[in-house]
């Protein structure tokens, strides 16, 4: 059972951030850290992330010295994670109990190296609102066309990431450009067509 990393940049989501870390406690797969970029300026809420942090011995926090975005502030955990998965998992998003041991044996079954799975959309109150289907991406054009990939949803092998693949240093869609860099490398993106994910839409959701 090979380790995985799961990636959380924190800017501003103290409503979220337990429920959030609880859902990947849960886990059915066992093998994994958290590792939390603070990515604030403002430390008021550095004290709940490290009472947080005293959940579990698998959770490790970085602090940024200033803000630099969710993208750079995910670089930033992958350099720091010892997985030979990384995870990625906004503040405000939740897993179901299987997500990890589920994806990660069809990933290992198929010898993918990127997946992401279908997702439901949640209100604030975490009311159902909509939800998303997986698709198979095997060309920059079908992504371009629409993109569904809920970046709380995609497992990657960290040899994937090189100096060049990476996060790009830009406000929003940062994930988006990643994803064609990954297709650019003749690299597919393999749906897991299980609703495995709940994505938290709030009023100042970027996506």
């Amino acid at each position: 059972m090979n380790k995985a990393s799961i990636i959380i940049p924190y800017y501003k989501k103290k409503k979220f951030i337990k429920r959030t870390l609880i859902s990947i406690l849960k886990q059915s797969y066992k093998n994994f850290e958290i590792i939390i970029i603070y990515d604030d300026e403002d430390k008021t809420d550095l004290n709940l992330i490290k009472n947080l942090k005293k959940l579990d011995k698998r959770i490790k926090v970085y602090i940024n010295k200033k803000n630099i975005g969710a993208g750079l502030s995910r670089n930033i955990g992958i350099k720091k994670a010892k997985g030979y998965y990384i995870c990625f998992l906004d503040a405000d998003d939740l897993w179901r109990k299987n997500k990890l041991n589920d994806q990660i044996k069809f990933m290992i079954k198929k010898n993918y190296s990127i997946t992401h799975t279908s997702y439901d959309i949640i209100d604030m109150n975490a009311n159902l609102i909509g939800s998303r289907k997986a698709k198979t991406y095997k060309s920059q054009k079908k992504l371009l066309r629409s993109c569904d990939i809920g970046l709380s949803t995609v497992v990657i092998k960290k040899d994937i990431f090189s100096k060049n693949l990476k996060f790009a240093k830009i406000k929003t869609k940062e994930d988006f450009v990643l994803w064609l860099k990954i297709l650019g490398r003749g690299i597919n993106i393999y749906a897991f067509d299980r609703n495995l994910v709940k994505w938290t839409q709030t009023k100042n959701s970027l996506s």
